[in-house]
């Protein structure tokens, strides 16, 4: 059974776990603090671009929702302080945890495409429950002599059926 936080990549694989620790403990924590300078070094700014896949299978459905960093940063930061906001029947860390699977990477010179999927649910406290279930690409380029997000395609289906 995988340890959810024990970075999959071997240690001569440098590049995909640096993009693992920017994309998985990095990206929960800051999430969890709703502290986006925690985050904020890992984008490339200029050029980047996100696009909602609005948990739509179409591409036709899909919408250029974060046409700027800033634009994406508002937004995450939204995201984060109505999460923040609510209460948990279990530990909100481990649960994005286990259900956040990020092993697949491609590295074509100094651009990766990266796949990142969750798959599982958060108890509330309130005896609903928070459905994870979703996954992004992420476009990632070697900026600046370390592994940066460009853009991302993301809010798609887990799976796409």
């Amino acid at each position: 059974m995988r340890d959810p936080f024990r970075n999959p990549f071997p240690a001569d694989d440098a590049a995909r776990r640096a993009i693992w620790e920017m994309l998985v403990p990095r990206d929960i924590d800051a999430f969890l603090a709703a502290d986006w300078s925690l985050v904020s070094d890992d984008f490339v700014e200029d050029g980047f671009i996100g696009i909602d896949g609005r948990r739509e299978v179409s591409p036709d459905k899909w919408r250029l929702a974060f046409p700027t960093l800033s634009a994406y940063r508002d937004e995450w930061l939204r995201q984060a302080r109505d999460f923040a906001g609510q209460s948990f029947a279990e530990d909100p860390r481990t649960k994005i945890f286990t259900t956040t699977t990020l092993e697949d990477i491609e590295i074509e010179g100094e651009m990766a495409l990266v796949r990142k999927k969750f798959d599982g649910s958060l108890k509330k406290a309130d005896g609903g429950v928070d459905v994870l279930k979703w996954q992004t690409l992420y476009y990632c380029r070697l900026h600046e002599g370390r592994w940066k997000i460009s853009g991302f395609t993301g809010y798609l289906p887990n799976p796409m059926e």
